[in-house]
């Protein structure tokens, strides 16, 4: 059985100025999360716990493809280690 939950603005509130309507489908436990996060007064709708949900799941991605590219470019410099890193941390620090 699917669950629709239907991203429409709640009374007294707008959509933002380029907004496209969409229907997504959510297991019942992602929609009992959405409803108790509007019900728990964190949010003003589903929608903007959607949105939100949005702007970390694209931080998320942006912070693993930074991890990435620096995995790929290789080490600074090959002959330093951890300790060394760590020395020249404290000796800046103090």
């Amino acid at each position: 059985m699917k669950y629709y939950y239907y991203l429409l603005p709640t009374k007294g509130t707008a959509f933002m100025a380029h907004a496209e309507k969409l229907s997504i489908a959510l297991t019942p436990e992602m929609a009992q999360m959405v409803r108790d996060a509007v019900a728990g007064g964190d949010y003003a709708s589903a929608s903007e716990v959607i949105r939100e949900a949005l702007r970390d799941w694209k931080t998320k991605r942006l912070f693993g493809q930074l991890w990435d590219e620096g995995l790929a470019s290789g080490r600074a410099d090959e002959t330093e280690d951890i300790e060394d890193i760590k020395a020249a941390a404290r000796r800046a620090k103090s």
